[in-house]
């Protein structure tokens, strides 16, 4: 691991930072619905509650912190850091599955109509994205049958969707978040009833929290420095694409 760039001074303390909104976020969004929606079941009432927790939980915290991956871990190999920002992501799919699965059963079960309000568009457009992203990102950075000019033309593409995505779901849960206020409280909620104070108070969090893991994302100076078999590999692939031989250099 000789050569590898030490971390930035500063980008430890920032993501410890959106690791503490992360984690509050997600202990908000469990109190607001334990306290004021009757807590989370699946066979009952409650099962409408497992939908805004799983999609806090995986289209908001965990593809934030799969987001991170490359800038915390920054002495691993490139394929470690690979893997892990992939199963970060099969997380977060599998448990935003789960709340998607939820309120379509519950509005099922209680003869409610679907897709009808801007919330649950920009819903189901993020959760296509999301699919979308991890199956394409899949098959150019960890399918062995990628060639490496493929991987170095997409992935800013891979860059700018990951973290457009991460912005929409966040955008998408505070429209989420709304609506479920507005559904309740009615005319009350400009009374500044306690939950909707508390309702509040998460939307400015989740808020928070995206905008922190964006600004770590869009530091250049806190990108993951390339070792030395990726630089190997990025002077071969010029070597090939600009003609340039060794002792041309």
């Amino acid at each position: 691991m000789d050569g590898v760039a030490p971390a930035p001074g500063a980008l430890p303390y920032y993501v410890a930072l959106s690791q503490l909104l992360g984690l509050t976020v997600v202990a908000m969004t469990g109190a607001w619905l334990g306290v004021y929606r009757g807590g989370i079941a699946w066979e009952s009432a409650l099962q409408f509650n497992v939908h805004p927790l799983c999609m806090v939980i995986g289209l908001v915290f965990l593809q934030g912190d799969a987001l991170l991956v490359h800038r915390v871990f920054r002495k691993e190999t490139k394929r470690t850091t690979k893997v892990v920002h992939g199963l970060l992501h099969v997380f977060a799919f599998v448990i935003a599955l789960v709340g998607l699965v939820a309120v379509f059963d519950y509005h099922k079960k209680k003869g409610y109509a679907d897709l009808y309000s801007l919330h649950s568009w920009c819903g189901l457009l993020v959760f296509v994205l999301y699919l979308l992203q991890w199956l394409v990102g899949f098959s150019f950075f960890l399918f062995p049958g990628a060639s490496f000019s493929l991987r170095s033309r997409y992935r800013p593409q891979h860059v700018f969707f990951g973290a457009a995505i991460f912005l929409l779901s966040v955008g998408t849960a505070l429209l989420g978040l709304k609506e479920a206020l507005l559904f309740k409280l009615g005319a009350q909620y400009s009374a500044f009833q306690p939950e909707g104070v508390l309702a509040n108070a998460l939307g400015l969090l989740l808020a928070c929290f995206g905008a922190l893991v964006l600004y770590i994302l869009t530091r250049a100076d806190w990108k993951r420095p390339a070792q030395a078999e990726e630089q190997a590999l990025s002077m071969d692939f010029k070597t090939l694409t600009e003609g340039d031989s060794p002792s041309s250099q």
